[in-house]
């Protein structure tokens, strides 16, 4: 294969802490070369040397997935590491800030809103398509988007957030869009619902350990051929729309 590794890589957006970096230690352990993208450069070295301690093959990529010149350089660099591009995860993303009634639909601030867009929509849409023909060139791509149940318009869970859920709601509209467009190709894209996780991201108070969290990213990264297209899965099955 004129030198490209013939082991499947992952790449997963803001895998240097929580459920990213579970997740890339879940795909690691089953033999995914886990392609580790962050932003911050620090951080994300600690994460691949904390991987490859643990006997996982990693390397990093740089990532902002807000700009558009860093999603093409990071496609450029996995193409140059790996060649080709077996999953994504799409897991970077942020709550955005709700002091002050900024969250509160009826005091929103929409400047957090765009910013929560720009990287929970926007982002996704920007990295997928940069990896787009990298994946293409795998025998089973896999996508994942990591949303939330505050996104379900039937659950309506969690506490009021009118930046965050919005972001998750369209996200998963985005997910099956994706999914109908590559209805007839052997790319695979679904949505994952990791629960209330024990992370920075939740101020360290949910109930579930990250690699919980994680298990539906590493479940719907490794579906067979024949696995659900376009659905929102959490550990217990289909999640609500």
């Amino acid at each position: 294969m004129n030198g490209v590794k013939d082991t499947k890589t992952a790449l997963i957006t803001g895998a240097n802490k929580g459920i990213g970096f579970a997740a890339a230690q879940g795909l690691g352990a089953l033999g995914y070369t886990v392609a580790v993208g962050a932003r911050d450069d620090t951080r994300r070295q600690e994460a691949v040397e904390q991987l490859r301690a643990s006997g996982i093959d990693a390397f990093g990529v740089a990532l902002d997935v807000t700009s558009d010149d860093s999603a093409a350089a990071a496609a450029t660099s996995i193409e140059k590491t790996a060649g080709r591009l077996d999953v994504l995860v799409n897991n970077a993303g942020i709550s955005g800030r709700f002091d002050d009634g900024a969250q509160d639909p009826t005091t929103l601030d929409l400047d957090v809103l765009r910013t929560v867009l720009e990287t929970n929509v926007f982002g996704v849409v920007r990295v997928t398509n940069a990896m787009l023909p990298l994946l293409s060139r795998a025998d089973s791509p896999r996508i994942v988007n990591m949303s939330s149940s505050m996104g379900s318009l039937t659950l309506q869970s969690g506490r009021i957030m009118a930046a965050y859920a919005p972001s998750k709601t369209m996200l998963n509209s985005i997910t099956a869009q994706y999914a109908r467009r590559f209805a007839d190709t052997n790319i695979i894209v679904n949505t994952g619902c990791p629960g209330y996780v024990a992370t920075e991201f939740t101020g360290f108070a949910g109930e579930r350990a990250p690699e919980q969290g994680a298990a539906i990213a590493v479940r719907l990264a490794t579906l067979p051929d024949d696995g659900p297209r376009g659905g929102f899965f959490d550990d217990e099955g289909v999640v609500a729309w």
